[in-house]
């Protein structure tokens, strides 16, 4: 009991520090909320959220959006109970599914597959070049972010280890900042915040190469176990408005770019830019076998997740890796694949 309270204690104080943003807007306290976590990477999460659909096919609920920094702080949420969807990327889904965190969750839908939209860039007049050349250099990257994992594999292929390079646990925006300052000689990390880095720095390889060896990630949607079980008919009108924002991306990019730049405050042109960046499937993609799969049979996402658990242990992230079936018990295969049909 004692160590689950510390436990508790460190996740209030965590929420407390980690500077998210709700919107309250259009809040009746009569009606039951539903509380969504997103990130302000180019998603269909922020389509979803720009154009209110939700609000329009859930009108007897509040929706309450809470930006978040990095997957690590919506696994906290979710470990405090604060959350019934969230954004993360699948090295965050592999942390929390695995022991000791075991976050009762599961993968409902699939935003991205990280292409050049995550990079790691090394800063201009650095000396770093090469690979090589990162030997005793600081790399700031978020800890437990499908950024940190990429990073790792990296490193890991090009024979070196986390403990050649100085490694600073950095979010998106203090990255920026440290990068400006000159503090950091190199960086893994996400659109927006990828692209200002670029205009001073240089890519050494984007997740889409590592994705090529062996080593995808991916951004992911998780609903609460507790959540699904008591309202699956809201996760699924949830999944068609996400089935939605996909199709808008593929079939009227400007309008999604629009958007998602509402979102972020950048210029819809610039938007559109990066999501040629990011990989985005198409909702049958996103319910077939090579993903989430279809009801009563879990995709192949669960073996992309297994193969992050297991490289987490490798590196000593996580004190095991978790087995195959772990990972296929948590994906939302209910309704698959109608739930994603509009």
């Amino acid at each position: 009991m004692k160590l689950k309270a510390l436990v508790t204690a460190a996740v209030v104080t965590t929420l407390a520090l980690a500077g998210c943003s709700v919107d309250h807007s259009g809040q009746d306290a009569s009606k039951p909320t539903i509380r969504i976590g997103y990130q302000s990477f180019p998603s269909g999460d922020l389509i979803v959220k720009n154009n209110k659909w939700l609000e329009e096919a859930l009108p007897d609920y509040n929706i309450k959006w809470t930006k978040f920094d990095s997957g690590a702080d919506v696994n906290t949420a979710f470990i405090a109970k604060e959350l019934d969807f969230g954004a993360l990327g699948s090295s965050p889904v592999a942390r929390g599914l695995s022991a000791p965190l075991n976050i009762p969750y599961k993968i409902a839908f699939v935003l991205d597959v990280a292409g050049d939209n995550e990079a790691l860039v090394a800063r201009n007049g650095s000396g770093v070049n090469t690979f090589p050349d990162l030997k005793g250099k600081r790399v700031g990257t978020p800890f437990a972010s499908t950024a940190h994992y990429s990073l790792l594999a990296a490193l890991a292929q090009n024979n070196l280890s986390a403990n050649d390079v100085q490694l600073v646990d950095l979010q998106p925006q203090a990255i920026l900042a440290a990068w400006d300052r000159g503090d950091i000689d190199a960086a893994y990390t996400w659109l927006p915040t990828l692209d200002d880095l670029r205009k001073t720095g240089k890519d050494l390889i984007t997740s889409r190469q590592l994705a090529k060896d062996g080593k995808p990630t991916l951004d992911l949607s998780a609903v609460a176990d507790e959540f699904a079980d008591a309202h699956p008919e809201v996760v699924d009108v949830w999944r068609k408005q996400e089935a939605r924002a996909l199709t808008t991306i593929k079939d009227d990019p400007t309008a999604a770019a629009k958007a998602i730049a509402a979102e972020i405050g950048l210029d819809p042109k610039a938007v559109e830019g990066q999501l040629k960046q990011g990989v985005y499937l198409t909702p049958d993609q996103v319910s077939s076998a090579e993903w989430l799969g279809s009801e009563g049979k879990p995709g192949n996402i669960a073996a992309n997740l297994e193969s992050a658990s297991q490289f987490l242990a490798e590196q000593k992230q996580i004190p095991a890796a978790a087995p195959l079936k772990t990972f296929q018990d948590a994906i939302y295969t209910k309704g698959l694949p109608g739930a994603l049909s509009q």
